[in-house]
């Protein structure tokens, strides 16, 4: 077992310096001139030279990745060319909106998604299974952007339940604060919940098929409770696993959902240093972005041992 956790936690690191080289070659060859941009097409050559030695971007290569690298991994993040204030301040500020969202969407997935695919698998090929298939179909075919605006149209516009757009901050209060989460949280659950609803439908139904739940029926337990005690625990681990790739996805993918309800979000940040070529938000950004997909694997890889007592034995 601990030799299991210490190739994990090699891996880990060895994939994030890796994943850490990739995104600063790759910010690097991208075309434009972050001390161009910042000073505009009337600055001086003098100027731009002397505004690049102060960035830093007149170090080579190497260095100038080591020099990150090693600011990264003492905390600091550097400061935003745009912003003039240090990265860790805005990526966390931006967190306190796009956490929550993301945790909203997937408790509202998770809701939805698991009652309807175990009652699919519960009833296989019956009017309950092709009622949440045709649901789930829609659910994963429809964009999270184009439901967001439904939304804003029927409860915002229309009904003016809650607001259109926006974040009040949570200095605001609660409910506030959460009134302008629900319906991006809706937009960004729907899709995942339908992709969950598939996974755990067939989950279910293969260990419904195994030999320990029919022994367990043959035994006269009612089929109900064979489906909740022992069908349903068994089958988490795929489910478990998409839960793990949707969180991320939906900390890292939801800028159109951010930009629709014009929430200040770490996906709209990422947006906003692109089209501003703030090279180091954006490095810091999608380093935080990748090292989030990494550690989410590494936590579902031990969520498979505390759901398997058959893997603790193998490690």
């Amino acid at each position: 077992m601990t030799g299991l956790l210490l190739r994990r936690f090699a891996s880990l690191f060895l994939t994030l310096l890796a994943v850490s080289a990739v995104i600063f070659l790759v910010m690097d060859v991208l075309p434009g001139d972050p001390a161009a941009i910042m000073l505009g097409t009337s600055a001086t050559p003098e100027t731009l030279e002397a505004l690049r030695r102060e960035l830093g971007l007149d170090q080579p290569l190497v260095l100038r990745y080591l020099s990150w690298l090693a600011g990264v991994a003492s905390g600091d993040l550097g400061n935003s060319y745009t912003y003039g204030v240090p990265v860790a301040g805005l990526i966390a500020e931006r967190l306190a909106v796009t956490l929550p969202l993301a945790f909203i969407a997937i408790l509202l997935s998770v809701a939805i998604a698991i009652p309807l695919g175990v009652a699919s698998a519960a009833r296989r090929n019956g009017a309950v299974d092709y009622a949440a298939g045709l649901l789930s179909q829609m659910f994963i075919a429809v964009p999270g952007f184009w439901v967001g605006l439904l939304l804003v149209m029927v409860f915002s516009v229309s009904l003016g339940w809650v607001p259109s757009g926006g974040f009040p901050g949570w200095q605001a209060g609660l409910m506030p604060a959460l009134g302008a989460l629900v319906l991006p949280a809706i937009a960004l659950a729907l899709p995942q919940a339908g992709v969950l609803t598939r996974v755990t439908r067939s989950a279910v139904i293969e260990v419904m098929n195994e030999d320990f739940v029919r022994t367990a029926r043959a035994k006269g337990l009612p089929r109900r409770t064979a489906l909740w005690r022992h069908a349903v625990p068994n089958a988490l681990v795929p489910v478990v696993t998409i839960l793990g790739l949707q969180f991320t996805f939906l900390i890292a993918g939801a800028v159109l959902v951010e930009n629709v309800f014009n929430l200040p979000g770490l996906g709209r940040l990422a947006l906003q240093a692109l089209s501003q070529r703030d090279i180091i938000v954006m490095q810091d950004v999608v380093l935080f972005f990748a090292a989030l997909v990494i550690v989410m694997n590494f936590l579902v890889d031990l969520s498979y041992l505390a759901l398997d007592p058959r893997l603790r034995k193998r490690a």
